[in-house]
């Protein structure tokens, strides 16, 4: 019993670390991440995975705003 306590605690911690972003565009559309998204500064394009792990671009000029949420 202790030890399913334990190992809820744990994933409840780690739950609690992981930080989803909220990427708009200037279009309107809202794209939600796990993860940070990334600015690639040779190309001006964001990198980002998508809720699938897909890996994604937007050009930087086409986002209005991140937020982490």
């Amino acid at each position: 019993m202790k030890a399913h306590l334990l190992l809820a605690a744990c994933l409840l911690a780690l739950s609690a670390c992981s930080s989803h972003y909220i990427i708009t565009t200037a279009d309107g559309q809202m794209i939600t991440t796990d993860n940070k998204p990334r600015v690639d500064k040779d190309s001006g394009m964001v990198r980002f995975e998508d809720s699938e792990g897909k890996e994604q671009m937007i050009p930087q000029t086409q986002i209005r705003q991140i937020i982490e949420r």
